[in-house]
């Protein structure tokens, strides 16, 4: 059974309102939140902008510190946890990924987020290991990535086959100097970058299934419906291969 079969038992976290592009992560964080129910957990939101994250689970209770390298984005999240009456638990720092380990107190996270960041580092095995060493042995990591499949196939509908044969052939799976990403993830992969910087993973689970192909008409009329769709096939391979995103649940050794 999978954190996100689990979750349906937590008496704890919910989270907020679930949508086809969060429902799979956050299902799987109230998962783990549960799991510490009745503890005021220390987390860690690397990239984390504008608290999208960081003010619900300050909401939920928690100490949140957001690193992120946007001033703007910091501002926001510093009004958006104002207006949501948790200032006092959200706690904003100025800086890079790549930076992490200057920034943040070293093993003393319980939970760390580092969602949308890997793939736009210069290099993301010195920010994997900045995430180890700034868990706590037994914390976890919820890592978001970008899908190469998901890439390649999505260019290829859209009628532009070169560049969906440069992101297939290339090893990053980036398209060139003009593709916003510097890479993108398959599975194995991403499981191998989060491995050598010593975490275990626990679980993998496709994001955005079919949320990004469904026509917006389909999408926005059964939403309920499409949510379900999206956490029933998240853990299904080949549908989770296929995912924009890869969501991976980490654990630093004990």
């Amino acid at each position: 059974m999978t954190r996100l079969d689990r979750v349906e038992q937590t008496t704890g976290f919910t989270g907020p309102p679930l949508t086809p592009r969060t429902a799979v992560i956050w299902s799987v964080l109230a998962a783990e939140l549960d799991r510490h129910a009745g503890d005021q957990l220390t987390v860690l939101d690397v990239g984390g902008g504008t608290g999208g994250f960081a003010v619900p689970l300050a909401q939920a209770g928690h100490q949140v510190t957001v690193v992120d390298a946007s001033p703007d984005a910091l501002a926001a999240l510093t009004r958006r946890a104002a207006e949501a009456g948790v200032a006092d638990r959200v706690r904003a720092v100025q800086g890079d990924g790549d930076a992490l380990a200057g920034l943040v107190e070293p093993a003393g996270a319980d939970l760390v987020l580092c969602h949308s960041v890997l793939e736009v580092v210069d290099d993301p095995a010195p920010v994997a290991a900045a995430l180890v060493a700034a868990l706590r042995p037994g914390g976890a990591a919820s890592v978001l990535v970008a899908g190469r499949a998901a890439a390649v196939l999505g260019r290829a509908m859209n009628g532009h086959l070169d560049v969906a044969a440069a992101l297939a052939a290339a090893p990053t799976g980036s398209a060139g100097p003009r593709d916003t990403l510097r890479r993108r993830f398959d599975a194995e992969g991403a499981a191998a970058l989060l491995g050598a910087a010593g975490l275990a993973v626990e679980e993998i689970h496709g994001v955005r299934v079919l949320a990004d192909l469904l026509p917006a008409a389909v999408a926005d009329g059964q939403p309920a419906a499409l949510v379900e769709l999206e956490r029933a096939l998240a853990a299904r391979s080949p549908y989770r291969e296929l995912a924009a995103q890869l969501h991976l649940f980490a654990r630093r050794p004990a």
